[in-house]
C-alpha cells in the first residue's frame, strides 16, 4: 500500500524519512515517491495493509541497476503502523522499467536478486547494504 496512506503516526513518518535518507546515501540521484501506486479500484483490490510501499526514480536509465526505478516494499507486522514504531519483518526491492519488473531482491534466503536483467555486483552489494540499514533503522 502507498506509504503516504499508511503514515498515521509521527514515528512512521520519521521512519519513512529515514528510509529516503538511507537510500539517497547510496543513490543520491534518485527522487522518492511515497505513493507509487495509482488510487483506483483495481489497484485497491491488491493493497496490502501490512506494507509500506515507496518508489525511487532515477533521472533516466540506470545501466548498473538495469532499471529506471526501484520499488521498495517494507513488510511490517500487523497493527504496528498505529503503534509508536513500525516493526520490520522483511523487504522486497524490485527494479522496474516501463515494461515491468526486471529483477527482485527479497530479504529471505540469500538476499540475491533474481530476474531477467540483474544489477551489477557493486549495486547488488549496495542494495543489500540498504536492506541491512533498513532492519537497523526499524529496530532502533
Amino acid at each position: 500500500m502507498n506509504a503516504v496512506d499508511q503514515a498515521h503516526s509521527f514515528a512512521c513518518v520519521q521512519a519513512l524519512a529515514s528510509v529516503v535518507t538511507l537510500v539517497k546515501s547510496h543513490f543520491p540521484e534518485v527522487s522518492p515517491s511515497f505513493a507509487p501506486w495509482r488510487d483506483d479500484l483495481q489497484t485497491r483490490r491488491w493493497s496490502e495493509r501490512e506494507t509500506l510501499d515507496l518508489a525511487f526514480y532515477f533521472p533516466g536509465w540506470s545501466p548498473r541497476l538495469q532499471c529506471r526505478s526501484v520499488l521498495v516494499q517494507l513488510r511490517v507486522s500487523e497493527g504496528c503502523l498505529e503503534k509508536n514504531h513500525p516493526n520490520l519483518l522483511g523487504v522486497v526491492m524490485r527494479g522496474m522499467t516501463y515494461d515491468g519488473e526486471r529483477w527482485r531482491l527479497v530479504t529471505a534466503g540469500n538476499w540475491e536478486p533474481t530476474g531477467t536483467h540483474l544489477p551489477q555486483p557493486l549495486q547488488v552489494a549496495q542494495l543489500q547494504e540498504i536492506c541491512r540499514g533498513l532492519f537497523k533503522l526499524f529496530s532502533a
